[in-house]
């Protein structure tokens, strides 16, 4: 294992250790707060709305009748704490919105069932979702909306814009893996390697050992899945941080996953419709994304500018501060205000 790993390993065996024989409170392993953080329906403390029957972690920032940027985290199953670096353009006036999807970071859990049984259609319920936040915090008809969508986030904006292509009024997108299936299949090949899946492979086995969970045990999956986050010198991400998170969704990101690969998501199904213009980024150490991939994925755009961020990999086009401040941040300022 990598010395991050086995950091990561140890504090996994030590925090499950001392949940199993801590008797004298009675807790046990898989209660809220134990092993990760509560979600929103388990701590009321936490900022929160109510979208499409799920209770979601969600808070915005800047002038309620300002532009919506709506930001739309990765994963499936991550969280928008990595994206907080947006709520500079509250200062801009913009209305800046962030929420973490259903099964994702700090909102509601769903069962595995509750995406699988929908076949098909289960991405419709992350649509439906983002159009009833976009509904929650759109104060006029006449508000302009901007999707900002980061690798999964990024997947999510662009089959939104085109199934709703006349209700938002640009779209930002940062290295989506593909909006075909077949496309995501390709670039998840070729941003894993063999070593990197084999050492998480061997880090699960070694979890497993003291912590497994059942399907929709969420409390034990989020915080396996957390254990096994690492490194990738094949999309650029040298500068890995656990904490720039707050919790992840396994059963959300296995089950779309599943999906997925079933019946064949097309994300970029409508997009001719869509005629907003779009700003599309890709880093330059992210191996997995030359410039002929990018220019295959922004294919199904019919106005797009693609601008490849360089110095950072895959995250650090939104979590990278110089990069943020000398690249990201300007080029979106300027393609919002010419809006």
């Amino acid at each position: 294992m990598t010395t991050l790993k086995k950091r990561n390993a140890l504090v996994a065996s030590f925090t499950i250790f001392t949940l199993l024989f801590s008797c004298t409170d009675g807790r046990t392993i898989d209660e809220p707060g134990n092993l990760v953080p509560k979600t929103v329906d388990q701590d009321s403390s936490l900022p929160a709305i109510r979208a499409n029957g799920a209770l979601l972690h969600s808070e915005a920032f800047g002038p309620e009748s300002g532009t919506l940027i709506i930001a739309l985290h990765g994963g499936p199953g991550g969280d928008y704490r990595y994206l907080l670096n947006c709520k500079d353009f509250a200062a801009q006036g913009y209305r800046v919105v962030f929420y973490d999807q259903r099964g994702s970071g700090l909102s509601q859990r769903f069962s595995k069932n509750s995406y699988t049984s929908q076949g098909a259609e289960a991405i419709n319920i992350m649509y439906e979702e983002l159009k009833s936040v976009i509904a929650y915090y759109k104060k006029t008809p006449n508000q302009k909306v901007i999707l900002l969508g980061h690798s999964w986030g990024a997947m999510l904006a662009s089959g939104y814009a085109g199934k709703y292509p006349n209700t938002i009024q640009g779209l930002i997108v940062c290295e989506p893996g593909g909006l075909k299936w077949d496309d995501v299949e390709d670039y998840v090949k070729e941003s894993r390697s063999f070593k990197l899946w084999s050492e998480i492979l061997n880090d699960a086995t070694y979890i497993d050992q003291f912590i497994s969970g059942k399907e929709d045990q969420h409390e034990i999956l989020d915080y396996k899945m957390s254990m096994l986050a690492s490194k990738n010198d094949i999309t650029g991400e040298g500068d890995f941080d656990p904490s720039m998170s707050w919790r992840s969704g396994a059963v959300i990101m296995d089950a779309l996953f599943e999906v997925g690969d079933k019946y064949k998501s097309d994300f970029s199904a409508g997009l001719q419709n869509f005629n907003a213009p779009v700003l599309f980024f890709f880093s330059e150490r992210n191996k997995a994304y030359p410039d002929s991939w990018a220019q295959k994925i922004t294919s199904s755009y019919n106005h797009v500018e693609r601008v490849k961020i360089s110095g950072v990999g895959h995250d650090g086009i939104v979590t990278n501060q110089n990069a943020w401040n000398s690249q990201t941040k300007p080029k979106i300022t300027n393609f919002i205000n010419s809006l």
